[in-house]
């Protein structure tokens, strides 16, 4: 549980922070209600977000996303996107992304994606230029690849804050049971 005391919604700025989330969620996580504290912080990496998307696409920042949350493990982040991820994936082949990407009817590059973002995320100084060439033989461009590690990085970024002052895990509704068992697997 963590000891920083979330703002209420008298200021507009997190006034809007919170209308936004329930808009789009149905409700206020944690982890918004932490970060509220400095939603001109917030705001600046939900653009860096959005901007990452707007090129690589909600499908692959997703993929990365989820890789990197699991590498680190970040519940927070595995739960969150794992709901998000049902905007683009059904819920049987979310559930083998979570259990194993590697057999989850990925394409060759979507694996490899995840492959480089669970690394980068595990050791970032491990990461070579053959993982970024693998990235380029399976068809990716230097823009991408770029994204791919921005994606990984930001996810690395957010998580970690969120490890750093214990923000609770929050359960989204709409999760299938399945789908919370393939989030809790060790």
């Amino acid at each position: 549980m963590s000891i920083i005391s979330t703002p209420d919604d008298t200021d507009a700025a997190v006034a809007d922070l919170y209308v936004s989330e329930i808009a789009d969620l149905g409700y206020v996580p944690s982890h918004t209600r932490v970060m509220a504290v400095n939603p001109e912080a917030f705001r600046a990496f939900q653009q860096l977000v959005r901007t990452i998307v707007a090129q690589l696409g909600v499908r692959r920042y997703e993929l990365a996303t989820l890789a990197a949350a699991d590498a680190i493990g970040s519940q927070s982040c595995r739960y969150a996107h794992a709901r998000k991820s049902l905007k683009v994936f059904d819920e049987e082949q979310l559930e083998r992304i979570l259990r194993d990407h590697h057999d989850a009817d990925l394409s060759e590059s979507e694996v490899a994606l995840m492959d480089f973002a669970a690394k980068l995320s595990r050791d970032s100084a491990s990461i070579t230029d053959a993982d970024s060439l693998r990235l380029r033989e399976v068809g990716f461009t230097d823009r991408e690849i770029v994204d791919i590690a921005l994606a990984a990085s930001v996810r690395n970024y957010f998580s970690r804050a969120l490890h750093a002052l214990a923000v609770d895990v929050d359960i989204p509704p709409g999760l299938s049971p399945s789908i919370q068992d393939a989030l809790t697997r060790s």
